[in-house]
């Protein structure tokens, strides 16, 4: 996968290679991606300062997240339907991610289940939880992570309903795909994924399917969310889950300093400032824009993690600049997946990863510790 010199040629690879409502999933934000165009315009505004003739050698991207080493601040985020960019899906990415020496988290909306990932890597990964209507499900999915030995739960505040991706409606987008004309032809210019997902062990929901009455016919994602994403969904829920989960809480989707001060009230061990990738509330700002009041407010209370809109090493950058301890990325490694499986989402982490190391020493720094707001330049759009 050394030909892949960035994400945006993996991206470019994983277009290719996966059918059309598969990589736009992954792709799109939701109504008209206002909020998913502002991660990336806001990131690009931020400009680092240059620094020369400074000693940085012996560099390092290593420290920690929660507690535990990692090689880079960096960690894989849940995505939904990874097994469907590349057959096994999530168990690849998993073993990229621990081979690598970074965090992978499984999404509850994932294709191989928690039991699946477990059985196939060596070391504990997180779990990503949406609280459902379903309280006794959501409690048994708890108990699976806690069984598997998931070291961290990561709880999703920020879908209490779903914001509509239009390319999903277009796309007639289910699990596995519907037997339609423009499907067959879609995935007959696909052979190398079609023979992917064909020797995969799943082709729905794993961690829904035969745990949830009526699952068993379902395969619209839209529908079982409709269905099951709770609107009532509230502070006391996070203490619930708390109360239940015996490892690190996590907990992703915060945008507003008031909800990242009540965060800080629940006992979580983190908190992700996150507007979903820009898919869910369209018109929410940016995540970038919003971190650095989040840290303001919260930062010496609890540790606070960054995710949206990151596709560069430079990115990561920023986020550290303004205050975020370590990143986590979807759409960066997914592109990894669709271009080569476990092979393109290790090398979506090593060009991340280089291109963090390489942004230090032009900036002057040599380890993550040393990231500060000292590191991004003074201009016009940053004062």
């Amino acid at each position: 996968m050394k030909s892949y010199p960035s994400i945006e040629d993996l991206r470019a690879q994983a277009r290719r290679n996966v059918p059309k409502m598969f990589f736009d999933y992954a792709e799109a934000g939701s109504y008209e991606q206002e909020t998913l165009n502002a991660n990336r315009d806001d990131m690009a505004r931020l400009k680092l300062r240059q620094r020369i003739l400074v000693d940085v050698d012996k560099r390092s991207t290593a420290t920690t997240i929660l507690g535990e080493p990692a090689s880079v601040p960096l960690a894989l985020g849940p995505i939904g339907l990874g097994g469907m960019m590349y057959g096994d899906g999530e168990i690849m990415a998993c073993r990229a991610a621990q081979a690598a020496g970074i965090p992978y988290t499984l999404s509850t909306m994932s294709i191989c289940s928690i039991e699946d990932v477990a059985g196939a890597v060596d070391k504990p990964f997180w779990f990503q939880l949406y609280v459902m209507r379903d309280r006794g499900f959501i409690k048994e999915l708890i108990q699976r992570a806690a069984a598997a030995k998931c070291s961290a739960l990561m709880l999703t505040v920020d879908l209490q309903v779903l914001g509509q991706r239009h390319n999903d409606i277009r796309n007639g987008l289910t699990v596995p795909p519907e037997i339609k004309i423009r499907n067959v032809i879609d995935i007959m210019t696909k052979p190398t994924w079609a023979w992917t997902i064909l020797k995969g062990k799943r082709k729905t929901f794993g961690n829904l399917a035969g745990h949830v009455k009526g699952m068993e016919n379902i395969n619209s994602l839209a529908a079982w969310t409709a269905s099951q994403f709770d609107p009532t969904l509230s502070w006391k829920d996070v203490e619930w889950v708390k109360s239940l989960w015996p490892g690190k809480l996590i907990l992703k989707g915060i945008l507003d300093v008031e909800d990242a001060r009540i965060a800080v009230t629940t006992g979580a061990d983190a908190i992700s400032v996150s507007n979903h990738g820009g898919r869910q509330l369209d018109g929410a700002p940016s995540a970038i824009t919003a971190l650095p009041r989040v840290v303001d407010a919260v930062g010496s209370d609890i540790e606070v993690m960054f995710d949206s809109g990151v596709r560069t090493g430079a990115d990561m950058m920023r986020a550290l600049a303004l205050g975020a301890k370590s990143c986590i990325v979807g759409r960066s490694y997914i592109y990894g997946l669709g271009a080569g499986g476990q092979a393109g989402v290790a090398r979506a982490i090593e060009i991340l990863g280089k291109e963090l190391d390489v942004t230090m020493a032009l900036c002057g720094v040599k380890s993550v510790g040393e990231i500060g707001r000292n590191v991004l330049a003074e201009t016009d759009t940053q004062r």
